[in-house]
């Protein structure tokens, strides 16, 4: 079973969402259900369709969820010492050797990813070009426009 690596925010996003999935949306999906079978024929009901195919998509997010967090490895990247190489939830500093444009990312679980956040899945190719780095490297990054160039400016562990 391999495990799934997470931040402490990102279980915590987790756990807030399989809460919410448990304690309000399935509770109303039933209630919902239940208000359609009392309009009567079932076999014409679109609301009854409808709120079944959602208690269908709640019970198997809520079953993802569990599934993940069970297999959870809940990383605290201030807790992390990797002697400043790039690792799982390092928040990183580059600028790109071709325009100068500095941009910063945390990588994250695939979960948590969020690019307006600066968040970047570790399975992304700017991620996978990182990993292992340290400040002062050049990371090479395979984007659709073709090869782009990185310098590392710094690695923190916050």
């Amino acid at each position: 079973m391999q495990k799934i690596p997470l931040t402490v925010r990102g279980a915590e996003l987790l756990k807030a969402e399989l809460q919410h999935l448990k304690s309000v949306a399935r509770p109303a999906v039933i209630e919902a259900i239940a208000e359609a079978r009392s309009h009567g024929d079932l076999s014409e009901n679109a609301e009854y369709e409808a709120a079944k195919e959602r208690q269908g998509f709640i019970e198997g997010r809520i079953a993802e969820v569990e599934g993940k967090l069970s297999m959870a490895h809940i990383i605290n990247p201030a807790e992390i010492h990797a002697e400043g190489k790039v690792v799982f939830g390092a928040t990183v500093t580059l600028e790109d050797l071709e325009t100068e444009e500095r941009v910063r990312y945390q990588i994250v679980g695939e979960d948590e990813a969020d690019i307006k956040e600066n968040k970047i899945s570790v399975g992304s190719p700017i991620a996978r070009a990182l990993i292992g780095k340290e400040e002062g490297d050049v990371a090479e990054v395979q984007a659709p426009s073709g090869v782009r160039e990185y310098d590392i400016v710094s690695v923190e562990y916050i």
